[in-house]
C-alpha cells in the first residue's frame, strides 16, 4: 500500500510539473487588450505575456520576416513552459499562424497548440451585421493578407468585406498621441476612406489589438447605426470554449492566477505603457528571443 501511495504521489507530481502558463504573444502592447479580456473571463489561469517591442511594429514587414519573428516568439514561450500560446496579434495571426500550425508544431511537439485572434472574431460577425456589409480596419500586413476576407467567406459567403489599412494608428497609440487633434485627422481620414468604398457597411472590425484604445474616438466620428467590434471579449470566450472542449489541454495549463510580463525592449517603458493599456501596475522583465 505504501509503495502504491508513493507511486501515485510521484505520478501526480510529474503531471503537475508538466503544467505551465498560457502564453500570450504580441509584437507590441496591443495584445494586452486581449490579455485583459481573457483574464476577466478566466482569472484562475497563469499567463505569460511576451511583447516583441524591440522589433515592433510587424504590420509593414514581409511575410517571411513576420513568420520568422513569430516562430521565434512561440518557441520562446514553449521554453517558458507554455503548452498553449495565443497570438494576440492580427498581423502574426494572418501571416504566421497557419504555417506554424501545419509546419512547425508537428516537429516541435504535437501536444502543444497555437491559436490566433482572427477566427474567433469572424465566427461572431454573422450574428452582428444586418446589412451583410462589413469593414476591416487593420495594419497593412493584415489587410494585404486578406485573412479576414477568406475566413468570413468560409463561414458567411453572403457577407461583403471591405478593408482599410490604417498604418498610422499603431504609432499613435504606442507614442501616446491618440488624444490630440492630429490623431483625429488620421482616424477621420481612414473612416471616410472605408465608408467611401462601401456606404452599406454597418459593422467595423478593429482588426488590430492596439485599436481598442482608439475605440471611443472612432465611434465619435461614425454615423449612427455602425457597430464597432473589438476582439478581446470574443477571443476570451473562444478560449474558454476551447479549453472546455479540450480537457487535456486545460490540464496542461497551471491555475494560480499569476501573470508574468516579458519584453524584448525596455522593461521600464513596457511597464509605463502596460499600465495605460491595463489600468493597473505591472512589473516587466527584459527578455531576449534567441
Amino acid at each position: 500500500m505504501l509503495l502504491l501511495r508513493e507511486a501515485f504521489f510521484l505520478h501526480r507530481t510529474k503531471l503537475m510539473s508538466n503544467t505551465g502558463p498560457i502564453g500570450v504573444f504580441d509584437s507590441g502592447y496591443g495584445g494586452l487588450t486581449i490579455l485583459s479580456e481573457i483574464r476577466k473571463l478566466l482569472p484562475q489561469y497563469d499567463y505569460c505575456y511576451l511583447g516583441d517591442n524591440a522589433r515592433a511594429p510587424y504590420g509593414s514587414r514581409s511575410f517571411e520576416v513576420i513568420y520568422e519573428f513569430t516562430k521565434q516568439a512561440v518557441s520562446a514561450l514553449f521554453d517558458q513552459g507554455c503548452s498553449l500560446v495565443i497570438l494576440a496579434c492580427n498581423t502574426a495571426s494572418a501571416k504566421a499562424l497557419r504555417t506554424i500550425q501545419q509546419k512547425d508544431l508537428p516537429s516541435w511537439n504535437p501536444n502543444k497548440r497555437v491559436l490566433g485572434v482572427i477566427r474567433p472574431t469572424t465566427e461572431m460577425i454573422g450574428s452582428i451585421t444586418k446589412s451583410r456589409h462589413v469593414g476591416i480596419l487593420a495594419t497593412e500586413g493584415t489587410i494585404q493578407s486578406f485573412s479576414y476576407n477568406l475566413e468570413i467567406a468560409k463561414l458567411f459567403p453572403d457577407i461583403e468585406v471591405t478593408g482599410e489599412a490604417c498604418p498610422i494608428w499603431v504609432p499613435l497609440v504606442e507614442n501616446c498621441l491618440y488624444e490630440n487633434e492630429g490623431a483625429d485627422y488620421f482616424i477621420k481620414q481612414n473612416l471616410s476612406n472605408i465608408l467611401a468604398k462601401d456606404s452599406l457597411i454597418d459593422t467595423l472590425i478593429l482588426g488590430c489589438t492596439h485599436y481598442p484604445i482608439l475605440a471611443d474616438r472612432i465611434k465619435g466620428f461614425l454615423p449612427e447605426g455602425i457597430t464597432v467590434i473589438s476582439q478581446g471579449s470574443y477571443v476570451a470566450s473562444s478560449l474558454k470554449d476551447y479549453l472546455k472542449r479540450h480537457p487535456e489541454m486545460d490540464a496542461n495549463c497551471s491555475k494560480g492566477g499569476s501573470v508574468k510580463y516579458l519584453t524584448t525592449e525596455s522593461p521600464q517603458r513596457f511597464t509605463q505603457m502596460a499600465e495605460r493599456f491595463l489600468g493597473e501596475a505591472v512589473i516587466a522583465q527584459h527578455f531576449v528571443i534567441a
